[in-house]
């Protein structure tokens, strides 16, 4: 049986409560559940003690079983300690997305096409004032 360490959400509309736990990883995020092993409330503020608790015991029980974490409850643990801090990578998260990146592009063309309009004007005056100091 492949377990999962998972939140399923509980509490009313717009007032999400978790409770972390250990069931089978076919069951619906919310469904059966083998064992509860904490809370995550994430309403409170981030340094407060009662945002995250967990049985620490029990969340050890089930990693020495094999019981996979899923990516939220594993920062929880890397938070607390329990298991080691892993590496992860999102190269994309910075770069700006379609609709964006078209308006930079429009953007940079208008601001290039004022300055193409003026630079030949200086052009021509610069290449007198250049033949003027070569005579």
């Amino acid at each position: 049986m492949a377990m999962k360490i998972r939140l399923a959400r509980g509490g009313s509309k717009k007032r999400p409560f978790y409770r972390i736990v250990a069931a089978d990883s076919r069951m619906p995020r919310d469904g059966r559940f083998i064992e509860k092993l904490g809370t995550y409330n994430p309403l409170l503020p981030k340094d407060s003690e009662e945002r995250v608790k967990m049985n620490m015991e029990r969340v050890q029980y089930w990693l020495d079983q094999g019981a996979q974490t899923t990516d939220r409850v594993s920062r929880m643990l890397e938070a607390a300690g329990v298991i080691a801090k892993k590496e992860r990578s999102n190269p994309k998260k910075g770069e700006p997305g379609d609709k964006a990146k078209e308006r930079a592009e429009e953007k940079a063309a208008k601001a290039a096409a004022p300055a193409e309009e003026e630079a030949p004007a200086e052009a021509p005056a610069e290449e007198a004032a250049a033949e003027e100091t070569a005579e």
